[in-house]
């Protein structure tokens, strides 16, 4: 299993999927990691990924870039006057692909976020060449966000694996409970996993990458 995890927006819940799919691969003997290429203001998420899969890796291992500013990375770069090492953060990548059977990227923030002037997320996922999972935040607003989102990457030329369905809420709509029928019909791609709020476990079956 190899993932490029992706959101809809910041805040949707990727380092939560991200870790109930290691915490599931190592709890059935797969050695497994998490990948946050980038971070920026606290860690929080690439520790969470590090104690989720194999903790004997570095912090720096799983979370090459750090940036302290809580802001897009090409903004916290300029604001703290440190340039992005891209090429580090690939030799991680590849250190990493080289030893791990299951490997799950986090990208940092949504879709479209700048890491340089001329460079965002999406172009590192396409480097990266690792089928995509959206994470969406299913509330009002999703279809919009997830719609963009594929097309921009079907006009990339990057392959969308399928959905995660993410609940930050117990709150049910007619939003919520009509987004996922919805995208499937519109979008043509499967809905791999519905987390439930506070959802503990994950169904690996659905995910083949």
């Amino acid at each position: 299993m190899r993932f490029f995890l992706t959101g809809t927006d910041t805040g949707v819940g990727k380092t939560y999927a991200a870790t109930l799919l290691l915490k599931t691969l190592t709890s059935v003997g797969h050695r497994a990691a998490g990948f946050k290429p980038i971070s920026c203001g606290d860690r929080d998420d690439a520790v969470a990924l590090l104690e989720a899969g194999d903790s004997r890796l570095q912090l720096d291992q799983v979370n090459p870039c750090h940036l302290e500013t809580a802001a897009s990375p090409y903004a916290a770069s300029l604001i703290e006057n440190k340039t992005i090492d891209l090429a580090r953060i690939r030799e991680t990548f590849d250190f990493l692909s080289t030893r791990y059977e299951h490997l799950l990227v986090e990208g940092v923030g949504g879709w479209e976020v700048p890491i340089t002037k001329d460079y965002s997320v999406a172009d590192l996922a396409k480097d990266m060449g690792l089928p995509v999972i959206i994470v969406v935040h299913n509330r009002l607003g999703a279809l919009n966000h997830t719609i963009l989102t594929v097309k921009n990457m079907r006009a990339r030329k990057i392959r969308c694996a399928g959905l995660i369905f993410n609940h930050l809420t117990d709150e049910i709509d007619t939003a919520t409970i009509t987004n996922k029928k919805t995208l499937e019909e519109m979008l043509e791609l499967p809905v791999l996993q519905e987390i439930l709020y506070e959802e503990t476990e994950i169904d690996l079956a659905a995910f083949k990458g």
